[in-house]
């Protein structure tokens, strides 16, 4: 099997490897190539997924907020039965700072808190009423104040006055007179606090303690758990009594004590709390471990975390957190976005599966003589298969070495064993398919191949079994789909793969029989390129499976994926729609100024515009439920709805009434007509005015209001003073900071359309999962290209020397060109209606299964905007038409390129091709 040469009595055979790299390199740099890539996109996957779901986890715990993100250990106050010692002691820095480490060594991995953000101490948990006057009472009630002893304060905070508290140098206890305190700016301002002021809390069974202020701080991250978890610490609330008629009003604020003074909050009345605040450490935190995040959490709200807790703390300490709901509307979220992703990364691996199994057909093909050769001199088949794959394994693993390093450069965050394994499988498929073909090409030792084209070669049994099992299991995964979702149905992600296999297995042994119908007429036709070229189309080779399934899969995904996308976009604009009511709103809530109206109708880019008045103090039957009512010009605004698409109707059937004493008629939302009929009433406008309307039309939007309940009149029905607008209206596209310029000083809420629907993109798991899904189909689409430039290549040789035979008959060149280009059409067309048909159909079969209101918006806008799957016309025809072009491009360029060889380069004594 090598070339031998004599030495010594003994053969020395050349390196077979060795010679055969030598003997082909373009081919041995192109499958290097091709592996590296591939190997690169398979292994980059996995970890772009990973990094986008863990920046999900991380955003969604800071969006979540402190208060409900941070575990919060508390203790009561220490039991009564002690000494005051003792219970002084419990309060002591040293004895809450080592029960701080000790609760955090009950914390299970892989939660882990921070140790910056986090913070311990002690504080009053009710508030205590000061009889200072100075600090303002805006209904004539005392403040009230929290006393605070937290640890790392001068750490967390910047002083803009005075000096942090210190405590006395004296043992502070709960008979103490005087301490001393600090404030957060805020509260400083808003309470008329300063350094030296005093204040007296009172005491229980002593006189009251009196607090000096010494210093006056602003916090360094005022949105950190440590400020956040507990927010009156650094800002004042202005507190309404419960129950009040008259809605009377008090200032709440807290003063900061040295951690050391915190024995004095035992001489003041109401309960004190205990408390070690953990905040999550969220640098850390990957979403593959949620499972576990989740179960640490449990262990210390309700498990052995929280016994370990009580055990170094007190019987009564209590774990609270929402920790765990934050974790479970992660996972509701990831749950919808991950199968849709899922989709696109089966067909992409699909069609890359298709492209390196074409490759090693390949070079198969172009070496069959060779290997037919080194079979007919006696080479085993196991040992041909065995030096076949160390051939291709010289080449493939280095490149998938490569490949994969890349991946892990270009994509630094995730799992390396997810991206390790995919690079491996991809190194895998380019290693063995080269032996596998010609293992199956040369079990049989022959001279010369028979004919391998559909006409000759004659489905199997094995072949029929194994369609009919591949078209059981599509069956299978759309009816899962369309039932249960895309939720817990692995076999659901391959559904659009699978439809497309067996839509290409049709189409593979149906094409034949159209082209031969077309073959006879053409045969009457004058000339030989038409008849022709349909003859060599309907003998077309058997092995062109592999380029119509890598066309038909990369058509259906790429469909599929676009009208996902365009699907996403349109549940966003659709609810940026909803909550403007056009592309413009500027709004306030008392009338605008006069000339606004105007200035915004005069902005660069904006078009139509209307005025409207809009009160959400509007009560019908003058009762306690109101019904947010607009008035709007009736001509413009039934125009705005039309183009809007937001509840359509006729301006006359709203308009007002000549009698001024007929009721106006009114558009209404479907539960404001269920609720008060067709019947006239009265509503109670927010001026003190009544009207009488009576519901003439009902719509379920509308541009004026972005809930479910709305009135809708006429503005000349109204009042002066209701009349008077609150809010335009306008369609366009003007600039932003130019909108907002012309609305300074008027104190109106600007909101553009373009605006909202960016900020639909609530988490970086959507983004990223869109981000993700877009470049799977692009991926997809770029082996689909690559699959059919293989398919014209493999055949290439044998078009090359027709075409030269054809001219040494007479054939001109651009007959030449004719004959290549309409012999490649007909399987690239009919991949094309394939793929196309099958990704339209695909979509209509799986679209009720599917919802994309995960990945296209935020929690809050799922039930009011549900996104559903529709079939897009751009995302159908762009990826055809480019199928199409490529085909005819790369048959011109294959006959230019022939014409210039010459027949005599082509034609060879003894050539089979």
């Amino acid at each position: 099997m090598g070339i031998g040469r004599s030495g010594r009595g003994r053969g020395l055979a050349a390196p077979w490897i060795r010679t055969r790299l030598r003997a082909a390199p373009a081919a041995a740099w192109a499958l290097a190539l091709l592996v590296a890539l591939t190997a690169g996109l398979a292994a980059a996957f996995p970890r772009a997924v990973d990094q986008y779901q863990d920046d999900g986890l991380r955003r969604a715990l800071d969006a979540s907020g402190a208060d409900r993100s941070t575990v919060q250990v508390s203790a009561p106050q220490p039991d009564g039965a002690l000494s005051p010692a003792e219970r002084a002691r419990a309060l002591r820095p040293k004895t809450l700072a080592r029960q701080f480490e000790q609760v955090g060594e009950a914390v299970r991995e892989p939660l882990a808190a921070d140790p910056r953000q986090s913070s311990y101490g002690a504080r009053t948990t009710e508030a205590l009423a000061v009889p200072e006057k100075w600090i303002p009472q805006p209904s004539g009630l005392p403040a009230k104040v929290v006393l605070a002893a937290q640890s790392g304060l001068a750490d967390h905070s910047t002083l803009t006055a005075g000096r942090l508290p210190r405590a006395s140098t004296a043992p502070v206890t709960a008979d103490t007179p005087e301490v001393e305190a600090a404030v957060s700016a805020e509260t400083a301002e808003n309470m008329n606090i300063a350094p030296g002021s005093v204040i007296h809390v009172p005491g229980e069974g002593r006189a009251p303690l009196a607090v000096r202020v010494t210093g006056v701080f602003t916090p360094r991250d005022p949105g950190g758990a440590y400020w956040s978890t507990v927010p009156l610490l650094r800002t004042p609330a202005l507190m309404t009594v419960p129950n009040s008629p008259e809605r009377l009003v008090y200032w709440l604020g807290a003063l900061h004590l040295a951690p050391e003074a915190a024995p004095a909050l035992l001489g003041v009345p109401g309960e004190l709390s205990r408390y070690w605040h953990l905040a999550p450490a969220t640098a850390p935190l990957r979403s593959h471990s949620l499972s576990g995040l989740r179960s640490a959490v449990a262990a210390l709200e309700s498990g052995p975390g929280l016994r370990a807790v009580r055990s170094v703390t007190d019987e009564r300490t209590e774990v609270r957190t929402d920790l765990d709901e934050v974790l479970t509307g992660f996972e509701r979220l990831r749950s919808g976005v991950s199968p849709l992703v899922a989709v696109a990364a089966v067909g992409a691996g699909t069609v890359a599966a298709v492209v390196l199994v074409m490759a090693g057909g390949l070079a198969a093909d172009r070496r069959r003589t060779e290997l037919a050769l080194l079979r007919a001199r006696g080479a085993s088949l196991r040992g041909l298969t065995a030096r076949l794959a160390g051939e291709t394994a010289v080449v493939a693993v280095p490149a998938g070495a490569v490949g994969l390093g890349a991946a892990l450069l270009l994509a630094p965050e995730g799992r390396r064993l997810p991206a390790l394994l995919a690079a491996a499988v991809v190194t895998a498929v380019a290693v063995l398919a080269l032996p596998l073909r010609a293992l199956a090409a040369h079990r049989t030792v022959r001279v010369h191949d028979a004919r391998a084209d559909v006409t000759s070669v004659r489905p199997s049994r094995r072949r029929t079994v194994a369609e009919l099992t591949l078209v059981v299991l599509a069956v299978g995964a759309v009816l899962t789909l369309r039932r249960r979702g895309t939720a817990g149905a692995e076999l659901a992600a391959a559904a659009p793969v699978l439809v497309a296999v067996i839509a290409a297995l049709v189409l593979l042994r149906l094409y034949p029989l159209p082209l031969r119908a077309l073959a006879r007429p053409a045969a009457r036709l004058r000339g030989t390129v038409g008849p022709l070229s349909l003859a060599r189309a309907a003998r077309g080779s058997a092995s062109a499976v592999l380029p119509l399934l890598a066309l038909s899969v990369a058509l259906t995904t790429a469909a599929f994926g676009g009208s996902v996308v365009a699907g996403v976009h349109d549940a966003r604009d659709r609810a940026a729609l909803l909550a403007v009511g056009a592309d413009v709103r500027v709004e306030r809530i008392a009338p605008l100024p006069a000339g606004l109206p105007d200035r915004v109708a005069d902005l660069p880019g904006v078009g139509a515009t209307t005025a409207m008045s809009v009160d959400y103090q509007a009560k019908p039957h003058a009762g306690r439920q109101s019904v947010p009512v607009a008035g709007v010009d009736i001509a413009s605004y039934a125009g705005l709805a039309d183009r809007t698409g937001l509840g359509a109707f006729g301006a006359d059937e709203v308009r007002r009434p000549t009698d001024p004493d007929d009721p106006l008629p009114a558009l209404a939302s479907p539960v404001v007509a269920e609720a008060y009929g067709t019947r006239p009433f009265p509503v109670r406008l927010g001026d003190g005015s009544e009207i009488t309307v009576r519901i003439a039309l009902v719509r379920a939007s509308t541009p004026a209001v972005s809930g479910t309940e709305f009135l809708v009149v006429d503005r000349a029905g109204l009042g002066d003073e209701a009349a008077r607008p609150t809010a335009v209206l306008a369609t366009g596209d003007p600039d932003g900071d130019a909108l907002r310029e012309a609305t300074a000083g008027s104190d109106a809420h600007v909101r553009l359309r373009s605006e909202e629907r960016d900020r639909f993109v609530d988490s970086p798991l959507q983004s990223g999962a869109e981000r993700v899904y877009t470049a799977a189909v692009l991926a997809g689409a770029g082996f689909a290209v690559l699959a059919l430039l293989l398919a014209l290549l493999r055949s290439a040789p044998e078009r090359a020397a027709l075409l030269a035979r054809l001219r040494t008959m007479g054939l001109t060149r651009a007959e030449g060109r004719r004959l290549l280009i309409l012999e490649s059409l007909p399987q690239s067309v009919l991949a094309v209606l394939g793929g196309t048909l099958t990704g339209w159909a695909t979509i209509r079969l799986l679209s009720p299964g599917l919802d994309l209101t995960a990945i296209a918006l935020p929690a809050d806008q799922v039930a009011a905007v549900p996104a559903e799957l529709r079939a897009d016309a751009l995302s159908l025809a762009l990826p055809a038409l480019g199928v199409v072009l490529l085909t005819v491009g790369v048959a011109t360029v294959q006959a230019w390129w022939t014409g210039r060889r010459g027949a005599v380069g082509e034609l060879r004594a003894g050539d089979t091709r």
